[in-house]
């Protein structure tokens, strides 16, 4: 047997879909004709991070301005508590106000743990019609977190979530995920859509026992945490001019092949003013463009439910 007819008979057996839509990738119909929709997400992770206060083992290490930081083992880190403190003390107040006043739909990645830690966020959150989704339970890694362990943090994720809120979550997440984590999640039932990929430009269905499942891919580069990951963005010129960029490629493809840009956002990071300034700018710049369209997630499931249920017949497996 050649090595192209052993590609060919295990296509159906290897777990991962390569191909995607192909040379020809569906036209979306985004409302008003819009070119591309670009949307953004806020991560509430502030009060959900790794601390020996929340039953962890160490402290946080991720995505900090303490660059290099390692997690301390039994002991809490006055410093990086310090920063996510900012985050939800001043750098959400920041962000909210640049969005509302601009009347752009943003999605929320909430820690349920963070979010019951601080109502009047929440409150802010619902007063500005953000669609708030899950982040899960709290914010850690979970590659290491047994399956049965994962289901169980899934489960109290909604229901912590519910409670905070006044709804259930319809969107998910995990973000520091396991491999088994959009199939969980998927059991858990009820999400129009998950986030746990960076694999198109695009929404796709995957396959399900229960049915089709929607993903909305998120995205790791046009997103602030490259403010603090080596080789990233040095400061906020570098980041509003690649996210001009991606935005410019996108607008000029959607003459013909419109597309999704997500953004990533984080309080205690593009929260900074320095940062917030290049947000504040890349907003007024794709303010000054017609046809683009800045929904939530939530409104791009719901669109795809509606207008693109068919290409759900030819998804690959959920996995």
């Amino acid at each position: 047997m050649t090595s192209s007819s052993r590609a060919s008979s295990s296509r159906d057996s290897y777990p991962r879909d390569l191909r995607g839509y192909g040379r020809n990738p569906p036209d979306p119909c985004w409302p008003g004709g819009a070119r591309v929709a670009v949307q953004f997400v806020v991560n509430f992770e502030e009060g959900g991070e790794n601390n020996i206060l929340h039953g962890d083992p160490a402290s946080e290490a991720f995505l900090s301005d303490v660059l290099g930081a390692q997690p301390w083992p039994g002991q809490r880190h006055a410093n990086i508590e310090s920063m996510f403190e900012y985050g939800s003390r001043a750098g959400f107040w920041r962000l909210w106000r640049m969005f509302t006043e601009r009347r752009i739909g943003v999605t929320v990645f909430g820690i349920a743990t963070a979010l019951a830690r601080n109502p009047e966020v929440v409150a802010a959150m619902q007063e500005g019609k953000w669609d708030i989704a899950s982040h899960g339970l709290k914010w850690i890694e979970h590659k290491d977190v047994g399956e049965d362990a994962e289901r169980a943090m899934i489960a109290e994720a909604i229901r912590l979530h519910e409670q905070a809120t006044g709804e259930r979550p319809t969107g998910w997440y995990t973000g520091r995920s396991s491999i088994n984590s959009n199939r969980l999640v998927n059991e858990a039932g009820g999400f129009l859509w998950l986030s746990d990929s960076y694999a198109d430009d695009l929404p796709y269905w995957l396959q399900a026992p229960s049915g089709p499942q929607l993903i909305i891919p998120y995205s790791l580069d046009n997103n602030d945490m490259r403010f603090v990951n080596a080789q990233g963005f040095g400061n906020g010129e570098d980041f509003f001019q690649y996210l001009k960029d991606g935005f410019d490629l996108l607008y000029a493809e959607g003459a013909t092949a419109p597309k999704m840009m997500s953004i990533g956002l984080h309080c205690r990071l593009v929260g900074r003013p320095g940062r917030a300034a290049a947000l504040a700018r890349f907003l007024d710049y794709i303010g000054s463009f017609d046809k683009v369209w800045t929904p939530t997630r939530k409104a791009i499931a719901e669109h795809w439910h509606v207008h693109h249920r068919d290409l759900a017949k030819s998804a690959p497996p959920l996995l």
